[in-house]
């Protein structure tokens, strides 16, 4: 056997705006056999994973059902997680963007960047919606693109001509 090895692995976090499909059981399953022949040959390997919780999504899917993005992004765990579960999917660490931990250390990382030059900031023009009191996201936003003049694409791609 060559030597021991120390293996971090993950799969592609699901979004935490509804159920599991099988493109994510078929990855998450091929992720766990592998880490487990990992584990068989005898290397420190390790599986974590977790529900993605930030984005348009998950706001549009908790404004749909009437709940809170906090109470979606919770129930939705409960589900990803028994989903996993019942196919025997083995995670050391099954978990969530919308933890203390993610926020403590995000806003660590954009520090240290921040005091090291690496982030510029600057002013932006950006729609705002005065009745939700929020700007607005690319995916609220539709309407002409500006490369193939195509109508009601939204803001974030184009359908039409694929342009971001």
């Amino acid at each position: 056997m060559t030597s021991k090895r120390k293996i971090l692995v993950t799969s592609a976090l699901p979004y935490a705006n509804g159920a599991i499909h099988l493109g994510h059981m078929v990855e998450h399953i091929q992720t766990d056999i592998w880490v487990r022949f990992q584990k068989s040959r005898g290397h420190e390997c390790y599986y974590c994973c977790a529900d993605d919780t930030h984005g348009t999504p998950i706001m549009l899917a908790a404004e749909k059902q009437g709940i809170t993005p906090e109470q979606l992004i919770a129930k939705t765990h409960g589900e990803h997680l028994a989903d996993f579960t019942g196919f025997s999917i083995g995670y050391d660490n099954y978990y969530s963007t919308h933890s203390p931990e993610n926020q403590a250390l995000s806003e660590q990382i954009y520090r240290s960047l921040k005091v090291n030059g690496k982030i510029v900031s600057k002013t932006i023009n950006q729609l705002f919606d005065p009745e939700k009191q929020m700007f607005l996201p690319d995916r609220f936003v539709k309407g002409e693109c500006p490369k193939c003049h195509a109508q009601d694409q939204y803001g974030d791609n184009c359908e039409v001509c694929g342009t971001t």
